[in-house]
């Protein structure tokens, strides 16, 4: 790895890099507005935007009287081109750039804590246990919040089980070929399991269900109940990674190394860990299996800024919202209706990624 005592960028760089990232994430998200099958003009977006700006500024007095029992609170007039808009777009729009920074931050984390660029946020088996939460509450008809809700969950019960065997089989010690190789096997028995659903399903019901669902998809789950709780995951466990960004720099030389810089490897590992799998168990469980963001944005960033964490992880995450929201435009507008966002990213990011590797070699590989 290359030394990141010596950075290959220097801060000026690295600050243009990030105005660049924030104004393509800006620039993107409001092109996003009129991406879709419903036509809608970019001044048509402006004047509903200005509309509902100008309602809400207006009703503040009414809103807080009705607060207090003062009567009922003002509604907004709603029109098809708005609630297509507030609705439908905007909603999806930000779950696609929340979920691009936490996969794209989780795959950071993991790349620097396993010191393997290899590495993808689903290493220890989250990714499929959450899908398969949502497979057999699917094949039992849960509705969609329970969907959430198990699928969450099980993707932290999967790390949670690939841990304990992890320290089982070393004795205490956890090290890391022993959680990658506890994450492996886990991983399989999930993906098995899901399988199992899958052949169990009515085909006619419940099975294009599973199957759609695990080829991931921003637009099912675009509603600000469920924005509101990833961005909370995404804030604290975001935050949490960003004030022990300098951790990972130390993890990333070694475990021997780390421990002589006063780093606590095993709570820091746990830490990283943790904050991690509730980024992509957040993600998986609203999106889907939406592969391959947290795997080679944080590739895309190294080669841009350098391996130093103190600005490769807010390039990563920021990189993952602009990289997923671009995702999700062309997955509406590339067929008629749209194609899965997870398969999508995956055919842009295996080639992408063998790019990355030849591009990257002296440094990786």
């Amino acid at each position: 790895m290359e030394n990141i005592a010596s950075p290959r960028v220097g801060i000026a760089r690295e600050r243009l890099v990030v105005v660049g990232l924030v104004a393509a994430l800006v620039v993107v998200g409001l092109l996003s507005l009129t991406a879709g099958d419903y036509d809608m003009a970019p001044a048509r977006v402006a004047e509903l935007v200005g509309s509902y700006v100008f309602w809400w500024v207006q009703t503040v007095p009414a809103r807080i009287s009705a607060l207090f029992g003062g009567g009922p609170a003002p509604v907004f007039t709603t029109s098809r081109d708005s609630v297509v808009l507030f609705v439908i777009r905007i909603p999806r729009i930000v779950l696609a750039a929340l979920s691009g920074a936490a996969l794209a931050a989780s795959g950071a984390a993991y790349q620097g804590m396993f010191r393997n660029p290899m590495v993808s946020p689903d290493i220890l088996g989250v990714s499929n246990g959450a899908a398969l939460g949502a497979a057999v509450t699917i094949l039992l008809g849960f509705s969609s919040t329970g969907v959430h809700v198990v699928s969450f969950l099980m993707g932290l019960l999967a790390v949670a089980l690939v841990m304990t065997i992890a320290r089982a089989l070393g004795k205490g010690s956890s090290s890391v070929v022993v959680i990658i190789l506890a994450g492996v096997v886990m991983s399989s028995l999930f993906s098995a399991l899901v399988s199992l659903c899958k052949y169990v399903a009515d085909p006619d019901d419940t099975l294009p269900a599973i199957t759609y669902w695990l080829m991931g998809s921003f637009s099912r789950s675009g509603t600000y109940q469920n924005i509101g709780f990833l961005a909370a995951v995404v804030v604290i466990a975001g935050g949490l990674l960003m004030a022990i960004r300098w951790r990972i720099n130390a993890l990333s030389f070694g475990d021997d190394e780390a421990k002589a810089m006063g780093v606590g490897v095993k709570g820091t590992r746990l830490v990283l860990i943790l904050a991690s799998t509730l980024l992509t168990s957040a993600t998986v469980s609203f999106c889907g299996v939406v592969g391959w963001i947290g795997l080679i944005v944080p590739h895309m960033a190294r080669l841009v800024v350098g391996p130093n964490y103190r600005i490769l992880l807010p390039v990563s995450m920021l990189g993952g919202a602009v990289f997923t929201m671009v995702v999700d435009d062309v997955a509406r507008i590339i067929v008629p209706g749209e194609m899965p966002a997870g398969v999508l990213t995956a055919l842009i990011g295996a080639p992408l990624f063998i790019y990355l590797l030849i591009r990257g070699r002296k440094e990786w590989l």
